[in-house]
């Protein structure tokens, strides 16, 4: 499937005010996934979808992602188990993002951390390092 399931995308008055669903997916035929916890709003992670991802994930309920890395379509938690269900989609002001607010299952991270955002970073003198930290936790 293509983004071709999909109307182009329109001027940007129809982008940013019309009923149309007209994702603009990149040269590589992706748009971006914010992933959030739909009660706690903590980001669970970031990911891509195509067009087939897309119109998957509308159809079931089941969040449905491109691996860039692996060059295939996968429904999360077909293999650990650590499922998304989709509670609400939104799409940015140009249609190129799209927010998913989920009903987690396990780990969201293949990490087995709850979020792929685990860790801090931490400014020093010229240079910058990471510190794993516990969301919420203040420094």
């Amino acid at each position: 499937m293509s983004s071709a399931s999909f109307p182009p995308p329109g001027p940007k008055a129809a982008l940013e005010e019309g009923a149309a669903l007209t994702p603009k997916f990149d040269e590589h035929g992706l748009v971006t996934a914010v992933v959030t916890d739909h009660r706690s709003g903590e980001v669970l992670m970031l990911a891509h979808m195509n067009a087939e991802a897309l119109t998957r994930s509308i159809a079931t309920g089941d969040a449905w992602y491109w691996s860039r890395s692996r060059q295939a379509l996968w429904r999360k938690g077909e293999t650990s188990g650590n499922t998304q269900r989709i509670m609400e989609m939104r799409v940015d002001c140009d249609q190129d993002a799209i927010w998913i607010r989920v009903e987690q299952t396990g780990p969201a991270c293949h990490t087995e951390r709850r979020s792929c955002f685990y860790r801090r970073v931490e400014a020093g003198a010229g240079s910058a390092r990471l510190v794993i930290a516990p969301l919420g936790e203040q420094s």
